[in-house]
């Protein structure tokens, strides 16, 4: 059974009007909506207080953990409402088992899926309304919600906090990049690692990727979008963007994406590409494939798409791959059907606008 969650309405709601016209442009990460939830763990105590309350500041010690040793973890997680008006959201046990390991690294509580998915659905009864309602199948629109948490104790010394905060927060989302479907360029690091065999780069914390932010100046300084790693061992396998996976279509039919070894993130939406692959009759693969590789498939046409594939982003198409003196395109393919197909059935599932044979979907309103 679900913990119940207290609901501790806002006495000062958005104005209807206002929500409304800002669910015509929401941007991305720009808003939010009324109500956070939260529950607090303390050591003598463990899970407690479960509770919707209204959406504002935090009141933190200065000597809070979270601060200073930058013990926390989160997660990103959509609300799609579907054409009845119900809305759903995609493999929320997913995110909270991922939410687990990311915890058990960082020596932080581990939630329940019951309190995790419960969290989602007790704040979409308080903030349904902040969901938008797609306008055609092309419009990507939906709530984005996040959950996080936090090491909250006053305590200046590196151990384990004794207090913990978890909140869920959410913000309506138009499509991640504004060009929609539209190729990006990726810039190729090699003055920075993203992680490191035996880190923290198979969790979701804030140090990775304000580990990847320098590299993405790079990028945005060199005219591109996202930024690309390379192992940090011998900086010469691939990894993953700065917060996607990455898909490589060879013409023979196979779908590679780099294998997990501890130092990349596994992607709920990666691990769906790896199923729907198979739908559509290709060969999934999960190995080690090198820039190398990335550079002579590319050149001899046997590598025929790349694509990012996130949460917030869905699936993208990579145009290029931009390093200090070389840009790595593609002579082969150029029209991205494998991933506008694989795109397509991901959000048509997503939407509710095709079959949850696999079960993925969770109502939550």
């Amino acid at each position: 059974m679900s913990t119940r969650f207290d609901p501790l309405p806002s006495t000062q709601p958005t104005a209807d009007h206002i929500r409304d016209n800002i669910l015509e442009n929401p941007g991305f990460g720009r808003y939010f909506t009324d109500h956070m939830a939260h529950v607090r763990w303390t050591l003598d105590n463990g899970w407690h207080g479960h509770e919707v309350r209204p959406y504002g500041p935090l009141t933190l010690d200065p000597a809070a953990a979270v601060l200073h040793y930058g013990q926390e973890i989160f997660e990103g997680v959509k609300a799609y409402r579907h054409a009845d008006g119900s809305v759903w959201t995609f493999r929320p046990e997913k995110n909270a088992e991922r939410f687990r390991r990311s915890a058990r690294r960082l020596a932080l509580p581990e939630l329940s899926d019951d309190d995790f998915i419960g969290s989602l659905k007790a704040l979409l009864a308080q903030d349904h309304a902040w969901v938008p309602t797609p306008s055609s199948d092309a419009d990507e629109c939906s709530l984005y919600l996040r959950p996080f948490m936090i090491a909250s104790e006053k305590f200046l010394g590196v151990r384990p906090s004794h207090e913990v905060d978890y909140y869920v927060i959410a913000s309506p989302a138009a499509a991640y990049f504004k060009g929609g479907i539209e190729p990006v360029s990726i810039w190729l690091s090699t003055n920075y690692n993203r992680a490191a065999p035996g880190g923290t780069g198979f969790a979701k914390c804030g140090g990775n990727y304000a580990a990847s932010l320098a590299a993405q100046k790079e990028a945005e300084a060199h005219g591109c979008g996202q930024v690309a790693f390379l192992d940090a061992t011998e900086n010469k396998w691939v990894e993953e963007l700065g917060g996607m996976n990455l898909f490589f279509v060879f013409k023979d039919g196979r779908i590679v994406t780099p294998k997990l070894t501890g130092t990349i993130l596994e992607g709920v939406t990666r691990d769906s590409v790896l199923t729907l692959a198979k739908d559509e009759g290709l060969t999934p693969e999960e190995r080690h494939i090198s820039i190398d590789e990335w550079r002579d498939g590319a050149a001899s046409g046997e590598i025929t798409e790349i694509f990012a594939c996130g949460t917030a982003a869905v699936i993208t198409p990579v145009g290029e791959l931009v390093g200090e003196n070389e840009r790595i395109r593609l002579t082969a393919g150029g029209d991205n059907d494998i991933a506008k197909r694989l795109r397509t059935k991901l959000l048509d599932l997503q939407y509710g606008r095709s079959e949850d044979s696999r079960s993925w979907l969770t109502r939550l309103i």
